[in-house]
């Protein structure tokens, strides 16, 4: 399967993150963005987005001529290209008590960390971009504190990392959702490959609209790893379908757009717990408002 990148380069950081931000409204929607400064001192910061469809060239030229960008540079990525080059550059990462890995390094797995078999493949969330490790990090926090939830959910699950940590973890069956059918196999494939295809259940759904997502609600975790727009948009519904005094944890939110998405989400019922930073990412734990 052929996906596809867009490239540009633009002069300073704002402009660079304002760019980004704006790019999370095209359709086709990117399935993942980066923002990277060029080190050579020219001010340069580079803005990389990622599609699992053809972007729209003239909606990209628009926004680069609106924030004064470069032209951006739209290549194809061949799947097979893409999976041997990251399986060969990804090393294992540890993120508290997990250990995110790919086959070719299983014989690095630490004997005293729980350990999650994740394959380079079409679907974003290998443990080595700072919103998934920051997703498994605070999972860690919530555990080493006592939490013991029983009805687990992973939106946007990518390659249900987050949802098999979960399961590895907690004894009851973990709910795992996409609205990518394509994210939904691979991460199907993850299941199967650690063993957890009778602990976690991977479904195509578009929102907590879907049926299978609506009966099994409410929820004492949910993970949400997408973008700051989408889990805007997901507030009122997560705050709806979390269980008092349940919690969520939210990433794929850039640096500076942290405190919007507070307080959208203290509209609707949480408090926030803690904020954890890495490099450019912020992962939150938020904790629903128990009602009296």
């Amino acid at each position: 399967m052929i996906t596809y990148s867009a490239l540009t380069t633009i002069t300073g950081e704002d402009p660079a993150y304002a760019l980004a931000e704006a790019i999370e409204g095209l359709e086709p929607e990117p399935t993942g963005i980066g923002v990277f400064e060029i080190e050579d001192g020219s001010g340069l910061w580079e803005v990389a987005a990622y599609f699992m469809d053809r972007p729209d060239a003239g909606a990209l030229a628009v926004l680069s001529a609106l924030y004064d960008a470069k032209p951006f540079n739209i290549s194809e990525i061949p799947e097979q290209d893409w999976v041997s080059k990251v399986q060969r550059e990804l090393s294992p990462v540890q993120a508290g008590r997990f250990f995110v890995y790919g086959t070719h390094d299983a014989d690095k797995v630490p004997a005293d960390k729980i350990p999650l078999l994740i394959d380079a493949a079409m679907a974003f969330g290998t443990g080595h971009h700072g919103t998934t490790k920051g997703c498994l990090e605070a999972f860690d926090k919530l555990l080493t504190d006592g939490f013991a939830g029983k009805n687990i959910l992973d939106v946007g699950c990518g390659t249900a990392v987050l949802a098999m940590a979960a399961a590895k973890v907690l004894p009851d069956t973990v709910l795992a959702s996409d609205i990518d059918p394509t994210a939904v196999e691979v991460a199907q494939a993850n299941v199967v490959s650690n063993g957890l295809q009778d602990r976690v259940n991977c479904v195509v759904a578009a929102g907590f609209g879907a049926p299978v997502l609506k009966d099994s609600a409410p929820y004492d975790l949910i993970f949400a790893n997408i973008l700051k727009a989408p889990l805007i948009g997901l507030a009122p519904d997560m705050g709806a379908n979390i269980a008092n005094g349940g919690y969520a944890i939210l990433s794929g939110i850039l640096n500076e757009q942290a405190d919007e998405v507070i307080a959208v989400y203290a509209q609707n019922g949480f408090n926030l717990i803690e904020r954890h930073v890495i490099v450019d990412w912020t992962t939150l734990i938020l904790g629903k408002v128990s009602s009296k």
